[in-house]
């Protein structure tokens, strides 16, 4: 059997305290039974199954609905705040009681039962008994309270346990990050020392096509001045055998016999003949050579541009992987 006990302040005298002790077996829908005490009288009642029936069929209220509201009204413990309303009325001789309880409503209340109680002959069972059923009720309590302070404790313990794990955690984590972090300085400064070679070798590459493509033009300018310049000497060649040969001195005819002698042949004017008919020849083979020297120079040009395009290729191969 299940109980239950309140203290109550009846609407009737306010100033005055019972204590009210509700038992059922079930369920409180099947019945049950009350007993009353203000402390030096005790009085004890029953209402049945039947009763609530009719008391529920009487408010026009659902049954299940109605054994809610005497839930709340007698075993919730709700009085205090005011929603529910005892009332005891006893006679002259303390013999019978009779006791109401009902529901407070805005405009009023409304009665969800009623019935009488019969005196006890010997109160201080009632009252001993509601003083065991306390220190039942209060054992039961310590004994919970010991349980969850135990639980409390293993709790406790779980969580500083978890906060040690968690701090480890968080020491094996800043240490990790530390570690990464060190590794990404090195990786970063490692890949800004390569982006600096790569740019060192493009700017030696640049630099290098340029003084190449200079070093071509520059070659191109020579060859070109060069040949100019062999022009200009053959011309002076022609115009200066052609000046010198007015400037011989005239050779002045010996009056000797022999000259006159038809079988005497001089050799002077000879060797001058000859000497006019030398210089086309070493002009022309200056020219010859001139034009030998040409073709050397364009293929001398035609390598060195192909040794500085392998070059350049080669450079930019290494750049790109």
């Amino acid at each position: 059997m299940e109980k239950t006990l309140n203290r109550i302040h009846p609407v009737s005298d306010p100033e005055a305290t019972y204590f009210l002790q509700v038992s059922w077996e079930k369920d409180l829908g099947a019945g049950f039974g009350i007993a009353l005490s203000d402390g030096q009288c005790a009085w004890t009642g029953t209402v049945s199954e039947a009763e609530i029936s009719r008391e529920a069929a009487d408010m026009e209220m659902n049954r299940e609905k109605y054994v809610e509201e005497l839930k709340k009204a007698l075993i919730a413990g709700e009085e205090p705040v005011g929603r529910y309303n005892f009332a005891v009325s006893r006679d002259d001789e303390n013999t019978e009681c009779h006791f109401s309880y009902g529901r407070n409503l805005k405009d009023g209340s409304f009665r969800l039962g009623s019935l009488k109680l019969q005196k006890v002959l010997s109160p201080a069972e009632v009252v001993k008994e509601l003083i065991g059923w306390c220190l039942d009720c209060l054992g039961r309590l310590q004994a919970k309270n010991e349980h969850l302070q135990k639980e409390n404790e293993r709790l406790f313990g779980c969580w500083s346990d978890a906060e040690k794990r968690l701090e480890k955690c968080v020491e094996a984590k800043e240490e990790l990050e530390a570690d990464l972090y060190n590794r990404f300085i090195l990786v970063l400064n490692e890949k800004k020392a390569k982006i600096r070679n790569l740019q060192k070798l493009l700017n030696e590459a640049k630099e290098s096509t340029a003084a190449t493509k200079y070093t071509r033009d520059t070659i191109t300018t020579t060859q070109v001045a060069t040949g100019g310049e062999n022009e200009y000497d053959g011309s002076t060649d022609g115009e200066s055998e052609n000046l010198t040969r007015p400037s011989l001195p005239p050779v002045p005819e010996r009056r000797d016999s022999l000259l006159g002698s038809p079988e005497f042949i001089d050799s002077a004017p000879r060797r001058k003949q000859r000497q006019r008919t030398a210089k086309p020849d070493m002009t022309g083979s200056k020219m010859a050579s001139h034009q030998t020297e040409l073709p050397a120079k364009e293929k001398a040009k035609c390598d060195c541009h192909n040794e500085c395009e392998e070059t350049r290729k080669k450079r930019e191969a290494r750049l790109i992987s």
